[in-house]
């Protein structure tokens, strides 16, 4: 099994495994089980989405394809417009 994918979200473990699989891959996440147990184990890189080792190298472009970190690293900037003050 190869690793083509590592996140600590659940949603997009499984948006990669789904888009693998429609691609005709075979695709696992493993380490959703451990979720429950944040206590014990380390908070990131839980979930990984793995592939038969033939399937690599397909895997990793269909991966990219999906584009899923392109996303702003700080939702939340300065640069955004307030409205200021609204009325009651």
């Amino acid at each position: 099994m190869q690793l083509v994918y590592q996140t600590n979200n659940l949603f997009d473990a499984h948006l990669v495994k789904h888009a693998l699989e429609d691609a005709g891959i075979p695709a696992f996440v493993f380490g959703e089980s451990l979720l429950g147990a944040g206590g014990e184990l380390p908070l990131f890189g839980l979930l990984r989405v793995c592939v038969p080792d033939s399937a690599k190298p397909l895997a990793d472009d269909v991966v990219a394809g999906l584009d899923l970190d392109a996303g702003p690293v700080d939702p939340i900037s300065d640069d955004d417009e307030a409205p200021g003050l609204l009325p009651a």
